[in-house]
This record gives C-alpha cells, structure tokens and sequence, in this order.
C-alpha cells in the first residue's frame, strides 16, 4: 500500500517552543518512530509543515538590511531543504538500508487566484499586539489576531499542479522514501511556454497532501497532528470525536479554518477524487489509523447499485 503522511507542525515543534534546530530534531525523532513503523510495511511518501521556520527565516533575513530579503517561494525552498534534511537523516537512522530521498517540490498555482487579495495563512512566531503593529508598519505585513497574540498572515492559493510528480514516482517506484512538498510546496506561477517563477505566497501543507496523494494514486492519506481526531462540538461537555465517517457527513460541519478545517477538506477532496482512506488522527496512532483502531477515519460514500 501507498501511505502519504502529511505531518503537523507539532512534529516540529510544540506550541511555545523555540525553532532552534536541536529542539526540532528530537521532535522529528520522535515522528520519525512513527513514520518508520509504517514504512516497515508500506511504501510512503512524508510531507510536513514549516510556517515558523519560514517565519524565523524571513526575520534573520531582515536582519542584515544590507542585502533584500529573499521572497517567500525561496524560504519556502530553504526550510523545505531543512526540515527534509533532519526528517530523511532520522528515517535513515531507524531505517538502515533503507533509500530516503528529499525533494524539493514545485506547486503550481494561479496567478489570479482570489487567496491574493485576501491573505489568510498565518506564518512566522506569535507577537504581542505592539509589536505585529510595528513589524506590519515597517514591513507591509498583514496581520491577524490569534488566541494569544497576533501573526503574520500571507496568501494561500490552491494547489494545481506539482511539477515534480513524476520524479516523486519513480523514487517511490525504486523503493524510496520520500520526504516531499514540505510546507504545501514551493509556490509557482506558471505560463503557457511551461515557464514558471516562483509567487509570494504559502500553499496549505494539507490541500497540498491530497493532490500529492491523489495525484499518486495512493491507497491511504494520513493527516498526523496532535490532536487525537475530529471532534463535533469540539471542548466539554458535547465534545465527541468522529470515527468512521464519509466526506458527505463531515461536510455537514464547520470546523475551525486555521487547524482542523484545512485537514477536514484535504482529507474530502482525497476520498472525493476515488482515494482509498483518509485519516485524521494523533502521530503516535499513525499505524493504528490505517488499521481502523484509532482517529478519524473518511471513507468513500456507499455505493447505491440497482
């Protein structure tokens, strides 16, 4: 079976940490347990987060004013090089003789796509009030309020195409683990001739997952984070976790934009385009989702013969 896992940015780091590399590679050992133990019995593709190492990328930019910061596309390549780097070095030390291969990854996007003109992808550290004022002011951010503070907040338009897919096939086809479209991918506009340069953006790292795993054909999509599955009603008292469940009964709920609604419509679209399961769920559960035991599990619609 092929397994796409699509890592939260808790895999990462944890909510309050600090993005020093140390923290975030025994973070990622500890995702690389998980992801292992299904590579021992499943081919798989990795992908993962990285909206505060582009953030703290950009602000170390920033800080030598001698030369221009680059622009999102090119952090986005940076971290996705990163945390590929750490992530493939952890697989390989669980994995012994095991081929893992990280790929930088191009998406295709829309130019004209409405994300432009409303940015709504929050990126980077957490700010006080004052201090999201100052850096918007000085830097032409948008900001927007969080539950503890204010972030940076930047484009996200729809995944298209990704360029790379054929080189992701082969990988997979000669046995590889591969560790790709980190953070949704490097955003690209393309034109006509085939051209393409990159955009100021950041593509959903979920909406991202089910293009790959649907453009793979793969037999499973798992969206791994820390939150053990959906919840209708989620916080006491009515909180109540769903379990085997069709995208057409998932739809019926609105869930929160900025975690586990991205993941609700990633794990949709994959079951929607004739995937096999999706899986929403805790890390750790990662085997245990595939095997029907834990998280949230989307399954195509009944057929209705006759």
């Amino acid at each position: 079976m092929l397994v796409v896992a699509a890592l939260g940015g808790n895999a990462l780091l944890r909510r309050g940490e600090p993005p020093e590399t140390e923290r975030q590679r025994r973070n990622l050992g500890v995702a690389a347990d998980a992801l292992a133990e299904l590579a021992a019995e499943h081919a798989l593709v990795a992908t993962h987060g990285n909206g505060p190492q582009v953030g703290l990328l950009a602000l170390q930019a920033e800080s030598y004013p001698a030369v221009a910061p680059p622009p999102l596309d090119v952090l986005g390549a940076e971290s996705e090089g990163m945390i590929g780097y750490l992530l493939e070095q952890e697989l390989r030390n669980r994995l012994p003789g095991r081929q893992v291969a990280t790929l930088l990854t191009q998406v295709e996007v829309d130019p004209r796509d409405p994300a432009f003109a409303n940015p709504t992808k929050p990126i980077g550290p957490v700010y006080a009030r004052a201090e999201a004022e100052r850096l918007a002011a000085q830097r032409g951010w948008r900001v927007a309020p969080e539950a503890d503070g204010f972030r940076r907040v930047v484009p996200s338009p729809e995944p298209r195409r990704i360029l790379e897919i054929e080189t992701i096939r082969l990988l997979v086809g000669a046995g590889a683990i591969v560790v790709c479209a980190g953070g949704g991918g490097i955003p690209v506009a393309c034109q006509a001739s085939g051209a393409c340069r990159g955009v100021e953006a950041v593509i959903d790292k979920d909406l991202a997952a089910a293009q790959l795993a649907t453009a793979l054909d793969a037999e499973a999509l798992l969206l791994l984070t820390d939150v053990d599955a959906v919840y209708r009603e989620w916080g006491p008292p009515g909180a109540h976790p769903f379990g085997d469940v069709t995208p057409s009964e998932l739809r019926r709920h609105v869930f929160p934009s900025g975690s586990m609604g991205p993941k609700v419509e990633g794990a949709c679209r994959f079951v929607e385009a004739g995937g096999g399961l999706a899986g929403i769920g805790a890390l750790a559960d990662a085997r245990r989702i595939l095997l029907g035991q834990a998280g949230t599990r989307i399954r195509p619609e009944p057929r209705l013969d006759g």
